[in-house]
């Protein structure tokens, strides 16, 4: 079905104008009412409806704007339906007078894109648009550079695709939007796999970007998550302070930014892990990128491809010991169904990682699974260490950036938990 400005054509032709031009959603707009009792919630303007809140749902498809209203009539909020989903809305606005229109969403992208102003002085790339927290639900939008990648994570919002791609390009100046809505969790909403170029230019080659004043090369197209892992650029920095004269470990490394972090802050060795040969690779391309010369003494910066947890083993077997080391690990537990395997595998890795660690040393472990609340994690950390017989204090809790914002209405965006030890 052809699309007109994010809507499909069915729905557009049916649409009347809004004054400012564009699409109004309001008009004809299909109510869905909320069992009595189950509105407390989007009352505290918290903005998702589960299926079984939903009293009557009149007739609504997937992706179209309703309106949620009590059973006695009361407007709640303007979301975003998802007919396949558990989620079956997500709030928009829980302000009757607002218009859904074009307008409505660049007043957003541009809100969302003024509070991150003060972060173009560390970097060129971040988060712009970081879902429900920036009241854009089913919408991420990082930036690089010149590059703006979207990815779309809702059956409500997939019919804006492209009117939000047009919207990012004139909010920013930038040379291209590419689509990277390929997270699995579209598959819950019935959506497929869209990859590529959206908007404007094509790209050509790899992003580099600048962070702290290190240069990172970016995989866009075929990097993890949108290219990059954005929502640590405070614990690189972290890192960088703390690493002078230090042996490191880093675990998961990926594309090596941590590793190129330790070593910019004086490091005395790195020893950088990950299972992915290419990622590896490109890890030491951003050493050379940063100009941070190794010379003849490989063991400044080494390089192991290897499973993490088989490689803990081994190192603890030669009987190596790091003065700091960074546990970054995948998503173990994407929901709370998979908590129970996911702890297990966190204990494992952070209980050898303590046993690596010197007295005195540091230990920086992070968990950005959904299934996983801080509390749990402190708990599973806190067994790692009695069964390694350690003693351990934190330091300072971990969590992403200010550009990666957890809206008090919605605690479930807080996803990245950190802790940094320290041990003796």
């Amino acid at each position: 079905m052809k699309a007109v400005m994010g809507m499909t054509w069915l729905h557009a032709r049916h649409m009347p104008r809004a004054p400012c031009g564009g699409h109004r959603y309001n008009a004809g707009m299909k109510k869905i009412i909320i069992r009595q009792g189950r509105e407390k919630s989007l009352l505290r303007k918290h903005p998702w409806v589960f299926s079984g809140a939903v009293k009557s749902s009149n007739d609504a498809a997937s992706g179209e704007i309703i309106k949620l209203v009590a059973e006695d009539g009361r407007f709640l909020a303007y979301a975003s339906y998802s007919a396949q989903s558990q989620i079956v809305a997500r709030a928009l606005s829980f302000a009757e007078a607002d218009i859904i229109d074009e307008a409505f969403f660049r007043a957003r992208i541009r809100q969302a894109i003024k509070r991150r102003a003060a972060l173009r002085n560390e970097t060129n790339a971040m988060r712009l648009i970081h879902a429900e927290s920036d009241q854009l639900p089913g919408m991420i939008a990082d930036q690089y550079g010149g590059v703006i990648v979207l990815q779309i994570l809702t059956a409500g919002m997939e019919p804006q695709r492209e009117l939000l791609a047009r919207l990012l390009l004139e909010e920013t100046g930038a040379a291209t939007v590419y689509e990277r809505s390929d997270a699995d969790v579209r598959a819950l909403e019935g959506l497929p796999i869209r990859c590529g170029l959206i908007a404007g230019s094509t790209l050509a080659g790899d992003v580099v970007i600048e962070e702290n004043g290190l240069h990172i090369a970016v995989d866009i197209v075929a990097g993890h998550k949108t290219g990059f892992y954005l929502d640590q650029r405070e614990n690189r920095a972290l890192t960088r302070s703390l690493a002078q004269h230090l042996d490191v470990l880093n675990c998961f490394c990926y594309t090596g930014a941590m590793s190129a972090a330790a070593l910019a802050g004086g490091a005395k060795s790195v020893l950088s892990i990950d299972s992915s040969g290419p990622a590896l690779a490109m890890a030491k391309r951003n050493l050379v990128l940063n100009n941070i010369d190794v010379g003849s003494d490989a063991s400044k910066a080494d390089f192991w491809e290897a499973d993490v947890f088989a490689a803990l083993r081994k190192l603890r077997d030669m009987g190596r010991s790091f003065d700091l080391i960074i546990l970054d690990p995948p998503k173990f537990a994407p929901t709370a169904q998979h908590a129970e395997k996911a702890a297990r595998a966190y204990k494992d890795i952070n209980l050898l990682g303590l046993k690596l660690l010197r007295d005195g040393g540091r230990l920086m472990t992070f968990s950005c699974s959904g299934g996983i609340s801080a509390e749990l994690f402190q708990k599973i950390i806190a067994g790692a260490a009695l069964d390694a017989n350690v003693d351990a204090q934190i330091i300072k809790h971990l969590s992403g950036g200010a550009d990666h914002p957890i809206a008090l209405n919605f605690p479930e965006g807080d996803y990245l938990k950190g802790l940094l030890l320290q041990r003796g």
